[in-house]
């Protein structure tokens, strides 16, 4: 498939390497009026680094449109001219809404959202997928792209917003995790590397048990607790601090303020 990142921000260079990584193109336009985040792939073949928009859209099958909410208006109303039925678009604006895509280009266009992480730059985003009535069929080639990407989900449009926050967001939320827990284990007298190192494989090696094993978390917490341990001493300490209650309360803000930004 011809396809075209505008936008090559953090989450736009980040699908461009994770496309560039794959091969998940026939051919890749990246567009933007600054490209300094993708001028490294200018010599990659099949891959043209622009900043022309219209250029991008009339070389392409697949548009991904990742723009901040502020810019997506105008940038759309710059090449909805050259938009056809043929085209799939796809956007990955935090917060707006299928509609609002409509109103400037037309309710006849394939018009699908979609809400990755930066980790697809390495293969391993959880990556959510909406889109409008006229699109339905175009669902399995956004999941054929995306898939070579992490992993995808197809959902309501009405929970894309609550994907962002734990998705999207949710990056910032683990990594967050993972450097408490290295800043711990450094008081305990680790080194900073070794100290991340223990961190980060440990954060790893939990989510691929959950995965892997298809387990609830508590059934594998039980599994590493014993009476009177020192597991179910941190767990408890931790829980009287308020960890749960901290981690659903950053998720309902982050909901909150992204609905705001739905209303701009």
């Amino acid at each position: 498939m011809k396809i075209a990142i505008i936008g090559t921000g953090n989450l736009g260079s980040s699908i461009a390497k994770g496309l560039i990584n794959n091969r998940s193109f026939t051919s890749l336009y990246l567009a933007d009026k600054n490209t300094a985040n993708v001028d490294v792939y200018k010599t990659e073949e099949y891959v043209t680094v622009t900043h022309d928009n219209v250029l991008a859209v009339e070389n392409s099958d697949m548009v991904i449109f990742a723009l901040q909410p502020k810019h997506i208006n105008a940038v759309l109303e710059s090449v909805a001219s050259k938009i056809t039925d043929k085209h799939i678009i796809i956007s990955v604006a935090a917060g707006v809404e299928i509609p609002r895509i409509e109103g400037i280009i037309g309710k006849d266009k394939n018009i699908i959202r979609v809400m990755p992480n930066t980790a697809i730059s390495i293969g391993k985003s959880m990556t959510c997928i909406a889109a409008n009535t006229k699109a339905h069929d175009k669902v399995a080639l956004a999941q054929d792209v995306f898939n070579q990407l992490g992993t995808t989900l197809v959902i309501p449009e009405d929970l894309i917003q609550a994907a962002t926050v734990i998705c999207a967001s949710g990056i910032a939320f683990w990594m967050r995790l993972v450097r408490a827990t290295t800043q711990g284990a450094i008081q305990l007298g680790f080194e900073a590397h070794e100290a991340h190192q223990l961190a980060t494989q440990t954060c790893y090696g939990a989510a691929s048990l959950l995965l892997e094993s298809g387990r609830h978390p508590e059934q594998e917490i039980d599994r590493v607790t014993t009476p009177s341990g020192c597991t179910i001493e941190g767990l408890n300490a931790m829980e009287h601090q308020g960890l749960s209650s901290a981690l659903i309360q950053g998720i309902v803000a982050s909901f909150e303020k992204i609905n705001q930004i739905k209303k701009n």
